[in-house]
């Protein structure tokens, strides 16, 4: 996707000499990163930022420094067309479709993997941000997170561990803030383990290990998906992009011996006498990412989204997902406490995954999950690991490796390169500094012109360390402001 013709980028940096305490390992002073505000940017832009390491929380984008943070945080992402659930995800995805179908209740914790699982990570972190909490429904009154209140409890919580946000107890109207939770390469072939189902329990309704009947209308939308997919991949004959979209395609048949996958329990048909009713409704959020349509992009569009869950007319979960150009960006997850025995993290992680699954059939570049940053030091933030299949991004030379190559490096160093190449660059590094984009009162001249007319000290040290954190692509798209 090219870059849109509407108003570019405008940032401030800010550097990042000084260190701010971590929520990870309690250190005071060791969480060092590099920031800086976004008063606009284009989801092209964001997207490139972070597949180069930055990840936005509300308006401020940051950049840990890698090889100098107390607790190394990668880029993480999911190969969505090629995920396959794990057990403890189709769990998950089960203990929903029996509570909504037959009003089954079991808050019986979890102990595969933490309750939410896409929560962004910076809310771990003291520098100041503003926060994505702004929800315009009036039931929503997210909390401030107490980060030493928060750490207690993940020690405390002997349950379905919830690692990123608070978990204090609310009334019954208010809801829990999480505050967790890249030019694409060719995905690599799917190593996940194949799903095993656990034989049903007597009495206790449908054998869920089995397929559910088919009605016509569901026959009839497969044939539509397959016909979709199929003309999808005739204009793209010939790109990488086709491969995926045939395993998609080979995936959205239906066989009786094969495990199922998300769409089977997610986009399920429910009975008519279902006990509860689920719905979903999604709209544009305020955002520095400019809102973007493209003839070739999904019908929503790009830029930032509220996804609301709302159980029998009550809301009681809120998924900030940000819709860049080759992913969706999962960023925040409010949900009701009440309703923590849904493991509603996970399983709004799942429905992200399948939604980003129908996004690619529009826009077929957009195939991959972003779920923030994969902190390997953090024992309690490993789980993201477990989408699988799924790539760590180098912090040096920013391709990306598959997950499992990365892993044996990280149990013998917390700070790796990934890229095994020993001559390899980062090959959007910064060449011209003169090239750079700059935004001096209210005119926009590159950096070369600005260096000339301005008077005062030299910002060249800054303006140097900002482009080379950007890259060059960026540095030339965007505007640095300079007063």
């Amino acid at each position: 996707m090219a870059a849109g013709g509407g108003s570019p980028s405008i940032v401030e940096f800010f550097g990042g000499e000084d260190g701010y305490r971590c929520g990870y390992c309690r250190s005071d002073t060791g969480n060092l990163s590099h920031g800086m505000w976004a008063h606009s940017m284009t989801v092209q832009d964001y997207q490139d930022l972070i597949d180069r390491g930055w990840r936005r929380s509300g308006k401020y984008v940051y950049k840990p420094i890698m090889n100098q943070t107390c607790c190394p945080q990668y880029t993480i992402r999911c190969r969505a067309l090629h995920f396959q659930a794990s057990k403890s995800h189709k769990k998950v995805l089960k203990k929903m479709l029996k509570f909504i179908s037959k009003g089954d209740v079991s808050k019986v914790a979890s102990e595969e993997e933490p309750m939410d699982s896409h929560v962004e990570d910076v809310a771990t972190c003291d520098f100041p941000h503003k926060s994505e909490s702004q929800v315009s429904q009036s039931d929503l009154t997210p909390l401030a997170v107490d980060q030493d209140e928060r750490v207690e409890n993940e020690d405390k919580d002997s349950g379905e561990t919830k690692e990123e946000g608070n978990v204090q107890k609310v009334e019954s109207d208010s809801v829990q803030i999480c505050a967790d939770k890249d030019t694409p390469v060719p995905a690599e072939p799917s190593h996940s383990a194949k799903a095993v189902h656990a034989p049903p329990k007597p009495g206790k309704g449908a054998d869920l290990s089995k397929p559910l009947c088919r009605k016509a209308k569901d026959i009839r939308k497969e044939r539509k998906l397959q016909k979709l997919l199929q003309n999808q991949m005739g204009t793209a004959e010939g790109s990488q992009l086709q491969g995926d979209q045939a395993f998609l395609l080979q995936n959205s048949k239906s066989k009786t011996n094969q495990p199922k996958n998300i769409e089977d329990f997610v986009f399920v048909p429910l009975p008519d006498d279902a006990r509860h009713k689920l719905e979903f409704t999604r709209f544009l959020c305020d955002s520095p990412l400019e809102a973007e349509h493209a003839p070739n992009g999904p019908d929503c569009g790009y830029g930032s989204f509220h996804q609301q869950y709302w159980l029998d007319g009550k809301i009681i979960a809120v998924g900030v997902i940000d819709i860049l150009p080759y992913c969706v960006s999962s960023v925040y997850l409010y949900y009701d406490p009440d309703f923590s025995f849904l493991s509603l993290g996970v399983y709004s992680a799942l429905r992200e995954i399948a939604f980003t699954r129908q996004l690619c059939v529009k826009a077929p570049d957009l195939c991959f999950y972003y779920m923030g940053f994969y902190i390997h030091s953090c024992p309690k933030m490993r789980y993201k690991g477990q989408y699988r299949p799924s790539d760590l991004l180098c912090p040096e030379t920013y391709v990306w490796t598959p997950i499992e190559q990365c892993l044996p490096l990280l149990e013998h160093s917390k700070y790796s390169r990934f890229n095994q190449d020993g001559k390899a660059v980062d090959e959007g590094r910064l060449k011209e500094l003169g090239r750079v984009r700059v935004l001096h009162k209210r005119t926009v001249m590159p950096y070369s012109v600005y260096k000339k007319r301005r008077k005062g000290p030299s910002d060249e040290a800054s303006v140097q360390q900002y482009a080379s954190l950007v890259g060059q692509t960026c540095s030339e798209r965007m505007l640095l402001f300079r007063s």
